[in-house]
């Protein structure tokens, strides 16, 4: 049932875009895709955003070969909901995945993948998929097995040619054994065996080859050949690599954390464990280069959410910069992400900008370069295409970005943002620009704003609701 609907819907998508922008801008010669995320990382926790200790000289090489954003958000404070929107354009909200763990990619939706699959792409996804369980055959992760067989959604099944995933977290160094406890968020399993998560390539197909050592390699090792593939056969590509880096378990390979030598052995795993996913997304770079591909190729990267918290706490190291709040939080340490994008085709190298982009601007921002117009309005998108305005420099959008999480509410205009922790019940205004920190409450300086932004957030709360009720499918 689940092909049928998605086939159905892929015709009524393409259908509608006959004779609109689609067949009339396409780019001559896609841009292959690369989007990578990062799990947990903190605003503060790489180099072009200052930090001075923990080494990322690949994704510091990025920086300066493309585009800084200074205020990339993340969907959501916690993973899955911020992968739905990834993929989507749409707010998790708006289909049921609205912390880890809970709900999964509905088959109604229309994945990235599967909308540029009918533009000639190949697909694959690597790492951490989070938006559905894996298998209905076996125990596997956090509810993969018999006992989340209706959350049943895998990779494979949204528009994923190539897969090799797991459903949820594994530890960083050697993913699929117990570390010591020391690693922490190991639960009840024992140190020393299989950490109960597989990576999976496709229905009751685990992959027992190939998984020691640093994760960040082991997911790599894998993408490679598959941008080979492509190579060879003259394809345009999308990879989604989703590292688990540095999500707990947080374990780093000895010479990683030789680095850091000086520090506590929490911070050697912590900063080791990022180097070590840095060192692959160099290694990505110099394959692209070698195989001519690096002028037309989008990478961008990011994280999902801000840091684990509490702050250094054993090993949760990571650094919201100067921003309140961690992971969890609508506070801009939970929400804003360290992020960049390199293409040097069209993106001049050496630029930052301070232009509010999310995750769910990934979507349409990518339609709009493949000269696809917004799905011709079948849905609703809680994303913008942000490329026109990347390419004119400008630092402003005319569009505000929404958040739910939780009892937290919050939306943000190019300066200000409207934050609830109480459901709505009691308002605070921050203005980001002067006081990025959040450190003062302005709603009673700003009583227009706050009631202006606190109606549109009421709204698209509203709409929100309206598609948690199928309205959208209708």
């Amino acid at each position: 049932m689940r092909y049928l609907v998605k086939w159905i819907y892929a015709v009524v998508v393409c259908f509608s875009l006959t004779g609109n922008a689609y067949s009339q801008n396409k780019t001559p010669d896609p841009p292959n895709i690369i989007l990578i995320m990062a799990d947990d990382l903190g605003w503060g926790d790489v180099g072009f955003n200052g930090n001075i200790f923990i080494q990322t000289p690949e994704l510091d090489k990025m920086a300066r070969n493309g585009l800084v954003f200074n205020r990339f958000y993340a969907a959501s404070a916690v993973c899955s909901p911020t992968r739905g929107s990834f993929v989507t354009g749409r707010h998790p909200e708006r289909y049921g995945i609205t912390h880890a763990n809970t709900g999964h990619m509905k088959e109604e939706e229309f994945t990235l993948a599967e909308l540029v699959k009918k533009q000639g792409y190949t697909t694959g996804h690597f790492g951490k998929w989070h938006l559905g369980t894996l298998t209905v055959t076996e125990k596997d992760a956090n509810r993969g097995g018999p006992r989340g067989a209706a959350h049943y959604s895998p990779p494979w099944e949204n528009g994923f040619d190539v897969s090799f995933s797991t459903e949820s977290k594994v530890p960083t160094w050697d993913p699929m054994i117990t570390p010591e406890p020391e690693a922490q968020d190991i639960g009840n399993r024992v140190p020393g065996e299989h950490f109960g998560t597989y990576y999976w390539t496709g229905e009751d197909e685990k992959v027992t080859d190939n998984v020691t050592g640093d994760d960040s390699r082991i997911i790599m090792d894998r993408v490679i050949p598959f941008i080979d593939q492509a190579a060879e056969t003259s394809q345009p590509f999308l990879s989604v690599i989703w590292f688990h880096t540095p999500h707990l378990p947080v374990v780093a390979g000895p010479a990683y954390r030789s680095l850091y030598a000086d520090f506590s052995e929490d911070k050697q795993h912590y900063y080791g464990s990022i180097t070590a996913m840095d060192e692959q997304i160099g290694r990505l770079r110099n394959f692209l280069r070698k195989k001519g591909l690096a002028e037309n190729t989008i990478i961008l990267f990011c994280s999902d959410n801000g840091p684990e918290g509490p702050e250094q706490i054993n090993r949760t190291q990571g650094s919201a910069g100067p921003f309140r709040g961690r992971k969890r939080s609508l506070y801009e340490g939970g929400i804003r992400v360290p992020a960049l994008i390199e293409w040097p085709a069209k993106i001049e190298a050496g630029k930052k900008t301070n232009l509010p982009v999310s995750t769910s601007d990934i979507f349409p921002t990518l339609l709009g370069i493949l000269g696809i117009d917004n799905q011709n309005g079948v849905k609703p998108l809680d994303g913008a295409n942000v490329f026109p305005l990347i390419q004119e420099n400008k630092q402003t959008r005319a569009s505000t970005i929404a958040f739910r999480f939780q009892n937290q509410q919050a939306i943000m205009d190019n300066q200000f943002k409207l934050y609830s922790a109480d459901n709505g019940e009691n308002f605070a205004l921050f203005d980001l620009l002067n006081d990025p920190s959040e450190s003062t409450d302005v709603a009673l300086d700003n009583p227009q704003k706050t009631a202006e932004l606190s109606q549109e957030l009421e709204n698209w709360l509203i709409s929100c609701e309206e598609s948690n009720q199928g309205m959208d499918y209708q």
